[in-house]
């Protein structure tokens, strides 16, 4: 088929985000970076947010027809979250943003803080007022990223205090969800989790590089490709979810079965 044939096929309106602004965090690179490419593909409006720089991602999106903003910032600093809820109303919002360990030179105790401020604290703060948003126009829909940890305390037999600390904010992550939802799904807006198994993004290469993982013991055999998450994050961002809420989807080739 060629590029002409398919542009002339239309979405179906259920998968369709024309003209609809997403908010994506840790859109850098990895899972976030597929997800905003997904939904770019959906006709999303988007609003890229991480702490690196991400102008070649929105050049290339703003290349092929995208209206994009690129905001860099950290979500520890509330002026940025602030920020980043002040461009909305927002139709949908995918937290992708998360972070395995520490900062060098930090405390057992300060990593432990870090891990859990941009996993769970920036989430809901950010989740919550985008909420109240969706509300008042009666429909939205959030995902959070989780993790297979959060679900099964890790892919890996690593027993250090840097492991527990993730999978205790990964399972933080989806017990957000879950509240968030109660709160949210009589409002109109649909929150979701998406727990992803092993992914081969830049975090996976620089944690692979202290905590052994079994690439064979997998039982689908292969790491995920970062685009095998972002179409599902991205339609849990549409209204093909529309009767879906507190749902954790565990994609995860078969390394969580429950």
């Amino acid at each position: 088929m060629t590029k002409t044939a398919r542009e002339a096929q239309s979405l179906p309106e259920r998968l369709s985000l024309s003209g609809r602004r997403v908010l994506v965090t840790g859109a850098a690179n990895g899972i976030g970076r597929a997800t905003a490419l997904c939904l770019a593909q959906l006709g999303a409006d988007l609003v890229l947010a991480d702490i690196v720089p991400m102008d070649e991602l929105r050049d290339e999106l703003a290349g092929e027809g995208t209206t994009v903003s690129a905001v860099q910032g950290d979500l520890r600093d509330e002026s940025y979250c602030r920020d980043l809820i002040s461009r909305g109303p927002y139709f949908a919002f995918a937290n992708v943003a998360g972070v395995f360990q520490g900062l060098p030179n930090q405390s057992p105790e300060e990593a432990f803080d870090f891990v859990m401020h941009i996993n769970v604290r920036a989430p809901v703060i950010l989740a919550a007022a985008i909420i109240d948003q969706m509300a008042q126009a009666g429909e939205g829909y959030i995902v959070i990223v989780g993790s297979a940890a959060g679900r099964n305390g890790g892919a890996s037999n690593e027993a250090s205090l840097t492991y527990a600390a993730y999978a205790a904010s990964k399972g933080g992550a989806h017990t957000l969800v879950r509240w968030l939802s109660r709160r949210a799904v009589g409002k109109g807006v649909l929150v979701n989790g998406v727990a992803p198994g092993v992914v081969r993004t830049p975090l996976f290469q620089k944690v692979s590089q202290t905590v052994a993982f079994d690439e064979n013991a997998l039982p689908i055999g292969r790491l995920a490709d970062p685009s095998e998450l972002g179409w599902p994050i991205a339609m849990m961002c549409t209204p093909m979810a529309s009767y879906i809420s507190g749902a954790i989807l565990d994609v995860n080739g078969g390394t969580f079965v429950g």
